[in-house]
């Protein structure tokens, strides 16, 4: 899959160093993954949450923090929404962001 943006995720990590190795290494799996529909990530990914308009939420280092994409399975791009703590998460509105 083709990532927008990983410098989002960089300067995320920047702020919140304990985040880094997870964030490099979920970066690393989509990066090397072929989604083609929800049950590709679902088979990999067991606590990812699927909303409206293809949005995806992981969550990262536990619950910790939470990644928000959006996925276009035909094309293999991934957009990185949000990252943030799962206090910045419950903050935005996961399905417009």
């Amino acid at each position: 899959m083709r990532i927008i943006s990983r410098k989002i995720l960089r300067e995320f990590w920047e702020k919140h160093p304990d985040v880094r190795q997870p964030l490099q290494a979920w970066f690393a799996d989509v990066k090397h993954a072929d989604w083609k529909k929800p049950s590709d990530i679902k088979s990999v990914y067991r606590n990812a949450s699927f909303l409206a308009g293809n949005r995806v939420v992981f969550n990262i280092k536990g619950s910790d923090y939470r990644i928000i994409v959006v996925v276009q399975y035909r094309h293999g791009i991934v957009y990185v929404r949000f990252v943030g703590t799962h206090k910045e998460y419950d903050r935005v509105d996961a399905k417009t962001i």
